[in-house]
C-alpha cells in the first residue's frame, strides 16, 4: 500500500509539516503479486468509474515467436529468473521482465499480469 502523494522531506532535508490529510485520489493498493496457478482474475474499479483487470493466478501464457509471427496459448511450467526480484522466483510470482519456462522453450514476459490481467509473452532464442 503506498501513498501517491508528496514527499514528507524537502530536498534540502528538511520537512514539511502537512496542513491536510490524504485524499482519496492519493491512496493506493496492495498488489496483486501474480502466481502460476489456476486462473484467477479480480476486477477493480479505478478512476472515474474505469476497470482494471488484476490478474492473481494465471497457467496460461501467449507466446509469440518473433522469426514466425506465431502466438501460441502454453502452460507455463516455472519461473526461471525474475530481474526485479530474485525472491519471486522462489515465489514463482509473474511479473513484467521475468524468464518462464514454458512447453515451447523459455520466454520473456513482456506484459504486466498485474495490470493487464493476462500473460503475454516472447520466445527467446
Amino acid at each position: 500500500m503506498l501513498w501517491q502523494g508528496r514527499s514528507i522531506r524537502k530536498p534540502s532535508g528538511g520537512r514539511y509539516h502537512p496542513s491536510c490529510g490524504k485524499k482519496r485520489f492519493e491512496i493506493g493498493r496492495s498488489p496483486a503479486e501474480t502466481v502460476i496457478g489456476e486462473s484467477r482474475n479480480r476486477i477493480i474499479r479505478t478512476r472515474g468509474g474505469n476497470t482494471k483487470v488484476r490478474a492473481l493466478r494465471s497457467e496460461y501464457a501467449s507466446v509469440s515467436d518473433s522469426k514466425t509471427g506465431i502466438t501460441k496459448k502454453v502452460a507455463i511450467q516455472n519461473v526461471e529468473s525474475n530481474t526485479a526480484n530474485p525472491n519471486y522466483v522462489r515465489r514463482k510470482m509473474l511479473t513484467k521482465g521475468a524468464i518462464i519456462k514454458t512447453e515451447i522453450g523459455s520466454a520473456r514476459i513482456v506484459s504486466r499480469p498485474s495490470q493487464d490481467g493476462v500473460v503475454n509473452a516472447v520466445l527467446i532464442e
